[in-house]
């Protein structure tokens, strides 16, 4: 299996593990602009010491350009834990994370979440500099 074979994506409205990437389409060049990147946005995803999200990473792919940009990358690592035993810990931390950038050209958007259990998943979104 290769390395691109790991990840898997779908219909985010369908499946719990894909990253969600929710902004503007449209971004004026040079100004600050936010993403939020969720898992589980429509469908829940257990967020238990058992079957969490790890984390989530953004990157920006510009338009020609030969590689990409990670703009951020966000780590989850409450869930639940205690010495008390699984679950039991106080704090549960929610795979959600808001990145702010700028950028001064087209480009893809690029998520990526890893599912303790189920793995690498990824989702993009093509975004347009005025």
């Amino acid at each position: 299996m290769s390395f691109e074979e790991l990840w898997k994506s779908a219909d985010w409205k369908q499946e719990k593990h894909v990253p969600v990437i929710e902004g503007p389409e449209v971004v004026k060049k040079g100004e600050m602009v936010q993403f939020h990147v969720s898992v589980g946005k429509e469908i829940p995803h257990p967020n238990t010491t058992e079957h969490h999200i790890r984390w989530i990473s953004l990157y920006f792919m510009p338009q020609e350009g030969k590689f990409p940009f990670q703009i951020g990358h966000c780590e989850f690592t409450a869930h639940g834990e205690s010495v008390e035993g699984p679950n039991q810990g106080p704090v549960y931390t929610h795979p959600h994370a808001t990145f702010t950038f700028k950028v001064d050209r087209a480009g893809t958007l690029y998520a990526t979440s890893y599912c303790n259990i189920h793995g690498m998943w990824r989702s993009e979104k093509a975004i347009t500099v005025e």
